[in-house]
């Protein structure tokens, strides 16, 4: 194990930023996770975990021992007739690890394709698409204490799951370091594709709804995600910058009265209205300042064109979030990590 002193992130951030971190270290396993929490406690400077990089913003250098994930490995912990029991490494790549289960024929995860982010950033958030959240799939995980360095089990009721949210976002947020997922996946495959425009989409693609497979599913979100959102690897983005906000059915009411074309999707008393199109209506879509804006295709995305500024894009955001209140009687919260 490595320890490099003043460290460009730019490569580590999708957002790519140019900030440095004091120390930098990569792990590769628990015993090394223990050991770079001793050696930040001895020299007093605080911890910062650093996974895909892709649902953070650097707005400064950050005065820290970032420790870069790297454990790997996936696992088979036990399986019965209908289910099979994954064990997963926080460092492995969240997308790798979907097409690896997609290729094994275990289902459950398919519709989270090409997210981007490492398998250890799964439950910290949980991240949800088209349809399906990690919460649906997730058994538990395993974490270093960062004080006591145990390791720690959380189960599924532990993680206190929410809208992209979880009791790793709040109120043990930095007192832990996630090592290992543990999901459940199926082995009767049971197609999700009522959400948005997958239906059209296998069907422009030639793809009968008559034994449909996961893999099928799996192709037909990469094709939406890639025709609607920038490759971080081209453009610096971290996805979808803000979170769909929900509403009361009052307000919605209210909203739809004024904007009859308002989309919204009914959950119980609530409502959950896409930010994108909040954006949108705002006259935020496709703007330019400099090297930051808001994307072309997908308002929801704020981009770093070149040589942007983290503090740039953060005031950007918070230029959003007054338009589209001051318009909708709407706050909207970010999903990316301010740091």
């Amino acid at each position: 194990m490595k320890i490099q002193e003043n460290i460009s992130l730019k490569s580590y951030n999708t957002f790519q930023i140019d900030k440095k971190a004091r120390f930098f270290t990569e792990v590769q396993s628990i015993q090394e996770v223990q050991k770079a929490l001793r050696m930040a406690e001895n020299r007093k400077i605080p911890v910062f975990i650093l996974g895909g990089g892709s649902n953070i913003l650097l707005t400064k250098d950050i005065y820290a021992m970032v420790i870069k994930m790297n454990i790997t490995g996936i696992t088979v912990q036990k399986e019965n007739q209908n289910n099979i029991w994954v064990k997963v490494g926080a460092g492995e790549i969240w997308h790798d690890f979907v097409q690896y289960a997609i290729n094994q024929n275990w289902a459950g995860i398919e519709n989270l394709s090409l997210i981007p982010g490492t398998v250890g950033a799964s439950p910290m958030q949980n991240i949800g698409a088209y349809g399906v959240e990690i919460k649906e799939v997730f058994d538990h995980l395993e974490a270093v204490n960062r004080e006591t360095l145990e390791v720690e089990i959380f189960n599924h009721d532990q993680c206190n799951f929410g809208y992209r949210e979880s009791i790793f976002k709040n109120t043990v947020r930095d007192k832990y370091v996630i090592t290992h997922v543990t999901y459940r996946l199926s082995k009767h495959p049971s197609p999700n594709i009522t959400y948005g425009a997958i239906k059209t989409t296998l069907q422009e693609m030639g793809i009968s709804e008559v034994g449909i497979t996961i893999d099928d599913i799996s192709k037909a979100i990469i094709s939406i995600r890639q025709s609607k959102l920038p490759d971080p690897k081209l453009i610096g983005n971290a996805g979808s910058f803000f979170k769909n906000p929900v509403v009361s059915l009052e307000h919605f009411e209210k909203l739809k009265a004024l904007h009859p074309t308002i989309p919204g999707y009914p959950q119980s008393k609530e409502v959950k209205v896409p930010a994108a199109w909040l954006i949108e209506q705002a006259g935020w879509k496709g703007r330019t300042f400099g090297s930051i804006g808001v994307h072309k295709n997908q308002p929801l995305v704020l981009v770093n064109y070149g040589d942007g500024d983290g503090e740039a894009i953060k005031a950007l955001s918070e230029k959003i979030q007054t338009d589209v209140e001051k318009k909708f009687n709407i706050l909207l919260h970010p999903e990316v990590n301010f740091i």
